[in-house]
C-alpha cells in the first residue's frame, strides 16, 4: 500500500471539514515546528510533547513574527477567530494521523487561551495607548 503524503492527507481533513483554508493548517504545522524548537531549546536537547497551551504561546510569537499587525486579519480570513478554532485545528490533523497525541490532550487544552486583540493587536499599538492614565497627584 502506497503512504500517503502530507499534501494528500491534508486534502482529505479539508475535504472532511472545509471550515478552513490550507494555508491555516500549513501555519498551524510551522507553528508546532517553532514551538518545538522552543521546547527542544528549554530541555537542552531533549525533545518533549508539546501542550496545547505551549502550543497556543507558539502560535502567537509565530503569527507575530510572520503577519506582524496583520495577524488577526489573516486569522480571520481563514476562519479563526479564537483559540479553540487551533484545537480543531490541531485535532483534525490528529485524527487523520498528521498529528500525535497523549491520552492527556484534547480540543478543550485550547479553550480560554488568550484575547485575539491583546494578543495580536496590542503589541502594536504606541506605548501611549496601552499605558493606563496616570492618577492625578493631590496637592
Amino acid at each position: 500500500m502506497q503512504e500517503l503524503t502530507f499534501e494528500t492527507t491534508l486534502a482529505l481533513v479539508i475535504a472532511k471539514d472545509s471550515r478552513y483554508p490550507r494555508d491555516a493548517y500549513l501555519f498551524v504545522k510551522d507553528a508546532l515546528d517553532h514551538t518545538q524548537k522552543i521546547v527542544l531549546k528549554e530541555n537542552k536537547g531533549e525533545m518533549r510533547h508539546v501542550t496545547g497551551q505551549e502550543l497556543l504561546g507558539g502560535i502567537r510569537d509565530y503569527a507575530l513574527a510572520q503577519f506582524g499587525p496583520m495577524t488577526q486579519m489573516v486569522f480571520e480570513e481563514w476562519g479563526i477567530k479564537r483559540c479553540e478554532d487551533f484545537g480543531e485545528i490541531v485535532f483534525n490533523m490528529v485524527e487523520i494521523g498528521l498529528l500525535g497525541k497523549t491520552e492527556k490532550d484534547s480540543r478543550d487544552d485550547f479553550g480560554g487561551g488568550y484575547d485575539f486583540h491583546d494578543a495580536f493587536r496590542k503589541p502594536f499599538f504606541p506605548s501611549s495607548k496601552i499605558a493606563p492614565p496616570e492618577k492625578p497627584v493631590a496637592s
